[in-house]
């Protein structure tokens, strides 16, 4: 199955950037159009990506700058930049940031929907190796590899997709899961049924985690959820 990811995609060009997001979309990626370098980090500080695609000629800064700053919030994000110029001391500037490449415009779409889900694809593994996979939540134990919440003496099997909500929960504790990244990240699509199925899963984690009385998994109403330990 294709690696579909949330990408951020800061163009001034406007009539290039929507082309382009309807490229990116049609491939079921999901995609926040920036017309400028401020308006890409607002985005990007209030929002979760999975890669960024940064124009270098832009009205207020260069993506060379906007680059420097995500990585300010963000080291490991991975970007590409997307230019009309071609001078060699861009390009190794480029690199120099971290870019995963450079590529010029005009561009051949497949060949850059191809680079694009090859970072995808090599970016989800490594998240999926580096994540950690036991968790202590409260007086609870989860084991993510086994499947398994234990307390005390009992061991409960959750079901692959409980794993999965759970394990995010645990990776945000204390902090805002969002219902569309979850759900777009458990099954690789956002649709509103999906984010049904989704409540439904939370409120089977909280009975499960029902006998410590200091964990809460509370609703941020329109928005998502936050696992909480007293």
């Amino acid at each position: 199955m294709a690696v579909k990811g949330n990408i951020l995609l800061v163009e001034d060009d406007l009539n290039l950037g929507f082309l382009l997001m309807e490229l990116l979309e049609s491939e079921g990626h999901t995609v926040k159009l920036a017309r400028n370098g401020e308006n890409g980090l607002d985005h990007f500080k209030k929002n979760s990506f999975d890669l960024c695609i940064l124009d270098v000629m832009l009205g207020d800064t260069d993506g060379f700058q906007v680059a420097k700053q995500i990585r300010l919030e963000n080291e490991h994000i991975p970007f590409l930049f997307l230019t009309a110029r071609v001078l060699k001391e861009d390009r190794l500037k480029g690199y120099a940031l971290g870019a995963e490449d450079y590529i010029s415009k005009p561009f051949d779409e497949e060949e850059l929907l191809c680079k694009i889900a090859v970072i995808l694809r090599r970016n989800q593994q490594q998240v999926s190796t580096e994540l950690p996979v036991q968790f202590q939540i409260g007086d609870y134990s989860f084991d993510y590899k086994r499947q398994e919440l234990v307390y005390g003496d009992q061991v409960e099997r959750i079901t692959e997709k409980e794993n999965e909500v759970l394990r995010l929960l645990c990776l945000h504790q204390n902090n805002i899961l969002r219902r569309d990244d979850a759900v777009e990240r458990i099954y690789g699509e956002k649709d509103y049924f999906l984010g049904r199925s989704f409540d439904v899963f939370i409120s089977r984690l909280r009975k499960m985690l029902r006998h410590d009385p200091r964990i809460s998994i509370e609703n941020v109403f329109k928005v998502g959820f936050i696992l909480k330990i007293k």
